[in-house]
């Protein structure tokens, strides 16, 4: 069978995350109390996917009204959808904190994006146009050249999925993953802090490169699978080497 012709595409790759501004602008006080919810919300969700609300930081709403100049009620509403949502929680003696999560929720987390990731990699090998192609392949050289350095390499990653997960044309699967992303962002730290990791990755990332660009979906789908499978792997490394840490130091008092 010959191969499908490749759709032209003016899509530029995706720029890397702003992180959240010190100090946020103030918020108009015309803005309706619906407004101003969806506003702290939002500021919220920034704060933890950049790192700077951190897996295990308390909440408090007193702290937070003041630091985004706004009133208690909707730091409320904000920090009751991202309880439902899982980003924060209850902990004894704490009261809210940003969600920590267990082993066996990580697990639970990459074998769903195992699935979505798969998805998106067989979506992308049938619709990708020649120009998104064109990006990952740039991404690749980039992360090639990037040597070691865990922050550069995880934002490169960062690039390289969403440009995968816009090339497989599914808006119901780019929700998805946008939701994962929120929990992923509980992670600490990057997998490509881990040793090896890093040259690991790269191959994982030329293999789904490869598969997309011959069109061979079944051949990108398992990539992509293989890929995060690995980057469980790592991660889980990463979760029992903390509890490990923190151990120790509870057992020396």
């Amino acid at each position: 069978m010959p191969a499908r012709p490749r759709r032209a595409s003016s899509k530029k790759t995706a720029p890397p995350r702003r992180t959240t501004p010190a100090a946020p602008a103030p918020q108009p006080s015309a803005a309706s109390g619906q407004q101003r919810a969806d506003y702290v919300h939002a500021k919220l969700r920034e704060a933890i996917q950049s790192g700077r609300l951190r897996p295990g930081d308390r909440v408090r709403e007193i702290e937070l009204a003041a630091w985004l100049n706004v009133s208690r009620t909707p730091i409320r509403d904000a920090l009751r959808r991202l309880e439902s949502a899982g980003l924060v929680s209850h902990a004894p003696r704490q009261g809210l904190v940003v969600t920590q999560l267990d082993p066996q929720q990580v697990l639970e987390l990459y074998a769903l994006r195992e699935v979505l990731e798969g998805a998106a990699a067989a979506l992308a090998a049938r619709y990708a146009s020649e120009s998104e192609v064109r990006s990952l392949q740039k991404l690749l050289a980039t992360q090639k050249g990037t040597g070691n350095r865990a922050e550069e390499l995880a934002d490169l990653n960062r690039q390289f999925h969403e440009v995968l997960y816009h090339a497989a044309r599914n808006r119901y699967l780019i929700q998805a993953l946008g939701g994962l992303r929120d929990s992923l962002a509980l992670l600490r730290d990057t997998t490509y802090s881990v040793p090896g990791r890093p040259a690991q990755a790269l191959a994982e990332h030329t293999r789904i490169v490869d598969a997309i660009r011959r069109q061979n979906e079944t051949a990108a789908q398992d990539a992509a699978t293989k890929h995060i499978r690995s980057a469980a792997n790592a991660r889980l490394s990463m979760v029992i080497d903390i509890g490990q840490s923190a151990r120790a130091v509870s057992a020396r008092g």
